[in-house]
């Protein structure tokens, strides 16, 4: 083939790619707004296109966070996604911290997304599943009471419901404060204000009797046509994490999350999950307020834990996570992610990572808009949203969910009202 064959041959290639991949796009801005209590990213890029990345719904002091990273990655190529990330991802932290780097690295694949015309999970790697399995995160009915009869009216209420779920989790213990502190003794200690799961003890035989009910009623509820994971800590000794185990080996839970650490504590404790997790046929979890793959090396090759559960909007973002996942895989251990309050664009975000991870993926947890008005801000999802406890993968370019931009406008604060311009 001539020289000029060959220019020509490129250059009948280079007009067939999109016309944003053939001149070098950068980074001009890094916003954050927050819409209805949840903080909300958009990368602004010099080709008009722009990504948007979600902080759990709650984190609105979340805004100084993410702009203290924008100097680090103005004028970069967004869809040099892992070097962008070089920058910025040694400079977050355990949960609450490693939010905004999360965000930022959603966003920045919705953008490789859109500039490529694909799907962010086929920029992962490709799906290895056509639907992903959930399970009911936010959606809790109103419990009535704290009395094991009050459990299972909630689990019917959930076993019922349209999502059609195929596995439930449920607080119980020092992750539902409410139980522990519906009559006085069930723990040696007291009551803790301030910053989340702040208690812990050792149970007093009523307590952990009343624990124990609890678990056994819903149960008695879900058969084996729904499963039942707890999340259940931290807060737990030791000794009563081993007994509680022990107890509740028969009724073939899911999981039990979080006995030990979790939840706000800044450090894993592989030993003290190891110790656990020896003792016990029950699939023991943790992993949602860690940060960065690092943070997961004992976990993981100490075998500490059978389930792991990152949340890709704390633990650095969906490659991150599905980094994770891949050398979880290698040891043995299922993942299930955290995603409670992580939005409907954080809901986007665990589609494409669930589609492409390996398959060790269990399920992850259901986000939810909140407030509902979110629903009405946004487009790109399936109506039905889940259909038999499964959402079904889209193909939509980036992350597929758009903002109606008037309608969301609306619902910016004053000092938010340049987000969308």
């Amino acid at each position: 083939m001539t020289s000029l064959s060959r220019r020509a041959l490129l250059g009948s290639l280079t007009s067939l790619l999109p016309a944003q991949t053939r001149k070098k796009i950068k980074i001009t801005d890094v916003r954050c707004a927050i819409i209805g209590q949840s903080p909300v990213v958009r990368i602004v890029t010099d080709q008009g296109i722009s990504g948007y990345g979600q902080a759990e719904t709650r984190k609105v002091y979340l805004r100084p966070m993410v702009l203290f990273y924008k100097d680090y990655i103005l004028g970069e190529d967004p869809t040099d996604v892992e070097r962008v990330m070089m920058k910025i991802r040694r400079l977050g932290a355990f949960k609450p911290w490693g939010a905004a780097v999360s965000a930022i690295e959603i966003a920045l694949w919705d953008i490789a997304g859109q500039v490529a015309g694909l799907p962010v999970y086929k920029l992962l790697g490709g799906k290895i599943r056509d639907s992903v399995r959930i399970y009911n995160g936010g959606f809790r009915p109103v419990f009535k009471g704290q009395e094991p009869q009050h459990f299972a009216e909630v689990v019917q209420q959930m076993k019922e419901a349209p999502e059609g779920f195929t596995l439930i989790k449920m607080p119980i213990g020092f992750h539902n404060p409410a139980q522990l502190n519906a009559m006085p003794g069930q723990w040696y200690d007291e009551p803790r204000a301030g910053a989340p799961h702040g208690n812990k003890g050792m149970l007093t035989e009523k307590g952990f009797k009343r624990i124990l009910q609890s678990v056994e009623a819903m149960k008695k509820v879900l058969g084996d046509d729904v499963g039942l994971a707890l999340d259940a800590g931290p807060g737990w000794m030791m000794k009563d994490a081993v007994n509680f185990c022990k107890a509740v080996e028969p009724l073939h839970l899911a999981w039990v999350e979080d006995l030990l650490t979790g939840d706000y504590t800044p450090y894993p404790n592989a030993d003290l999950y190891r110790d656990l997790k020896m003792q016990t046929s029950v699939p023991i979890h943790t992993g949602e307020q860690i940060y960065n793959r690092a943070n997961f090396k004992d976990l993981i090759e100490k075998q500490a834990v059978d389930v792991l559960g990152p949340d890709p909007e704390d633990v650095g973002g969906i490659a991150e996570l599905k980094w994770i996942t891949e050398y979880a895989d290698l040891h043995g251990i299922l993942m299930a992610p955290h995603g409670v309050f992580d939005g409907l664009i954080g809901l986007a975000a665990h589609v494409h990572m669930a589609a492409a991870m390996p398959q060790n993926f269990v399920a992850f947890e259901y986000p939810y808009g909140q407030p509902d008005w979110w629903y009405d801000i946004v487009e790109g999802l399936p109506n039905p949203i889940v259909k038999k406890g499964f959402i079904d993968v889209w193909d939509t370019p980036g992350l597929g969910v758009r903002f109606r931009v008037n309608a969301a406008k609306a619902r910016l604060s004053p000092e938010d009202r340049g987000f969308f311009d």
